[in-house]
C-alpha cells in the first residue's frame, strides 16, 4: 500500500464529517498530532444539525448501521462508542407499506424476518428469504475485506480469489435478478433491492454485489442514537478533542500553500496559516479540486446518484401506521428508476422514505410534538431540473408531497405541521454537492473500487482525500471506513483493520453489532 512520504508528524484533516472525524480519531491513536479544521460553527458535516421552533432537526442521514465501525474509531484512542452516544436498536428496522395496501415489518432478526415473510407472503417466500440472508452473509464476506475495507493503489488488486468467490456467489450479475432467484413476491424484491437508488443505479442495472448495502440494512441490524444522528460526530468529536486533537470551528481553508509537490500549510479565510505535515481533505470532492487546482483527468466524467427533496416537518400529530422508518411504495419501480436516473423527470408515483426519529427519542420536539422527516428521491441537476428551477418547483413540490402523504392514510398531515423545513437540490447544490446531490458519485461499475476516485492525490505527495466521492463510497458505513483508509494512507498498515462481523441474535431475539477483538461492545 502507497503511503505519504517524508514527515507525517502533523496532520491537519479538513472538514469535520464522519469521515474526517474517523480519519482524525486514527491519527491520534498512531500517535500524529492533529488540527481539525471545519468551517460551520460544530461538528456533522451531512450528518448536522438545525433547531428550528423547538424541534432537533437532522439535516442529513438517519438511518444508522454497522455501528461497530464508529466503534473502532472510538478504540483507536482508547475510548468507546457507548461512553458517548446511547444506541437503540430499532424492531422493526423498517416498516414497507405498499400501494396494494399491505404492509410488512423488516426484521433483523432471522427468524422474526421469516415469520413475518411467512405471514406476508407465505411459507415458499420465506424459505425463499433465509436462502437470501444466507447469500447476503456470504457476500458481505467475500466483499468487506478485499473490496470495501481496502485502499487501492491498482486495479490489478482485485485479482485474488475473493474476486472468484464474488463471481461464483454471482456478484457480477444484475442485483434485481439475483434477488428474485431466492423470492419471487415483487413487493419482497423491493426490500431488498431499493438500496441500489442510494448508490446511484438501478435494481436492474446494478450489479448483484451491491445487495451488500441490504445486508448491512436488512441482517446486520439498524440503530438510533438518543440525540439523533447528530448525537455521533458530536461524540466523535468531544472524543478527538480528549485524545488531544485542535477543533477549529468557524474555520473555512482557502488555500493550500505549496512547495515542491507538498502542501507546507493550509490557509483559511482568515488569513492564519496553519503549517502542517500533511492534510486530509473530507470537503466535497468539487471544493477539494479547488483547492488542489483542478481535478484529476478522467476518460469520462463523473456520475452523480440522484438527489432528493426532503420535508422536515413538526407536527402536533403522527399516525399509528408509522415506524421508526417507513418505506412507502407506490405502484410503479422500474418507471421511477427511469425517472429518476435517465429521463430527469419527478417520481410519477413516488416512493418514500419516512422518519419520524421522536418515535425513540420524543426530546427532539417540544412536548406533546412530532418531528417527521419525508425524503423523495429526484433525479439530479445534471440530467434533471437546473438548480435555480428549484426556487419555483421547491413549494409545489412540497405541496404535491404532502397530498401524496394523505392519500396514503397520513390524513390530516398538511394541518398538522407546525415547524417545517424544506431541503431540495438547489440547497444541496449551495452546500458544494456537484449535481445538486447529496449522494455524491454514483456506484457504477466505473466508478467503484479502484475506479472510483483515488484517495492519494498525484502532485500533492502529502495530500489524501476522505468521504463519500472517493474509496469505498457513499452512506455512513462507508465514508467512517474512508476516514480509516486515509489515516492509513498516512501511518501506514499501523491502522487497524475491519474485521468481518456477522450479527449475533442472543436470547430475546435481539442483534447486536459484534465488535472487533479489544475494542468494547456497542450498547
Amino acid at each position: 500500500m502507497r503511503t505519504v512520504p517524508g514527515p507525517t508528524d502533523h496532520v491537519v484533516v479538513v472538514g469535520a464529517g464522519l469521515s474526517g472525524l474517523a480519519c482524525a480519531l486514527h491519527l491520534l491513536g498512531a500517535g500524529r498530532r492533529v488540527t481539525l479544521v471545519e468551517r460551520e460553527d460544530g461538528p456533522g458535516g451531512r450528518a448536522g444539525r438545525v433547531s428550528l421552533g423547538g424541534y432537533e432537526i437532522d439535516t442529513g442521514p438517519t438511518v444508522l448501521t454497522m455501528p461497530h465501525l464508529a466503534d473502532e474509531a472510538f478504540a483507536a484512542v482508547g475510548d468507546s462508542l457507548r461512553h458517548h452516544v446511547e444506541l437503540t436498536p430499532l424492531h422493526p428496522a423498517y416498516r414497507a407499506s405498499f400501494a396494494d395496501g399491505s404492509a410488512l415489518d423488516v426484521h433483523t432478526d432471522g427468524t422474526a424476518m421469516e415469520d413475518e415473510v411467512r405471514r406476508f407472503a407465505g411459507p415458499a417466500e420465506a424459505a425463499g428469504y433465509r436462502r437470501l440472508r444466507d447469500w447476503l452473509e456470504r457476500l458481505y464476506r467475500a466483499q468487506m475485506r478485499r473490496f470495501i475495507d481496502t485502499n487501492f493503489d491498482s486495479p490489478f488488486q482485485l485479482l485474488h480469489p475473493d474476486l472468484a468467490r464474488l463471481a461464483a456467489l454471482g456478484g457480477f450479475g444484475r442485483l434485481d435478478r439475483r434477488i428474485g432467484r431466492f423470492i419471487d413476491d415483487p413487493r419482497l424484491r423491493r426490500v431488498f433491492s431499493f438500496q441500489a437508488l442510494y448508490a446511484g443505479v438501478a435494481p436492474a442495472r446494478a450489479l448483484a454485489a451491491y445487495a451488500v448495502i441490504a445486508y448491512m440494512d436488512t441482517v446486520a441490524g439498524v440503530w438510533f442514537p438518543k440525540g439523533g444522528m447528530h448525537a455521533l460526530p458530536r461524540g466523535m468529536a468531544d472524543a478527538a478533542a480528549r485524545a488531544g486533537a485542535e477543533l477549529r470551528w468557524s474555520s473555512e481553508v482557502t488555500e493550500l500553500e505549496r512547495t515542491a509537490g507538498r502542501v507546507r500549510a493550509v490557509r483559511l479565510a482568515s488569513g492564519e496559516r496553519i503549517a502542517c505535515d500533511a492534510v486530509v481533505l473530507t470537503c466535497e470532492l468539487p471544493a477539494a479540486h479547488d483547492l488542489l487546482g483542478g481535478a484529476p483527468k478522467r476518460p469520462v466524467r463523473l456520475r452523480h446518484s440522484p438527489s432528493a427533496v426532503v420535508l422536515h416537518a413538526g407536527t402536533d400529530r403522527t399516525w399509528d401506521s408509522l415506524a421508526h422508518h417507513t418505506l412507502s411504495f407506490g405502484h410503479a419501480w422500474e418507471d421511477t428508476f427511469e425517472e429518476l436516473t435517465r429521463s430527469g423527470k419527478l417520481m410519477s408515483d413516488p416512493s418514500l422514505l419516512i422518519t419520524r426519529p421522536t418515535t425513540h427519542d420524543p426530546g427532539l420536539a417540544p412536548p406533546g410534538r412530532h418531528l417527521h422527516y419525508v425524503l423523495a428521491p429526484c433525479p439530479n441537476t445534471a440530467v434533471g431540473p437546473a438548480a435555480a428551477d428549484w426556487h419555483a418547483l421547491g413549494p409545489r413540490y412540497r405541496d404535491s408531497l404532502v397530498a401524496e402523504l394523505e392519500r396514503r392514510g397520513l390524513d390530516g398531515f398538511a394541518g398538522s405541521v407546525q415547524e417545517e423545513m424544506l431541503v431540495t437540490p438547489l440547497d444541496w447544490a449551495a452546500q458544494g454537492h456537484a449535481a445538486g446531490s447529496p449522494f455524491s458519485v454514483s456506484h457504477t461499475f466505473a466508478q467503484t473500487g479502484p475506479f472510483r476516485p483515488r484517495n492519494l492525490v498525484r502532485g500533492a505527495e502529502n495530500v489524501v482525500l476522505a468521504g463519500c466521492g472517493t474509496t469505498p463510497g457513499v452512506g455512513v458505513p462507508t465514508v467512517l471506513i474512508s476516514g480509516k483508509l486515509a489515516a492509513a494512507r498516512v501511518t501506514g498498515p499501523a491502522v487497524r483493520r475491519t474485521s468481518v462481523h456477522l450479527p449475533s441474535a442472543p436470547r430475546g431475539g435481539r442483534a447486536v453489532p459484534p465488535t472487533p477483538a479489544g475494542v468494547h461492545d456497542a450498547p
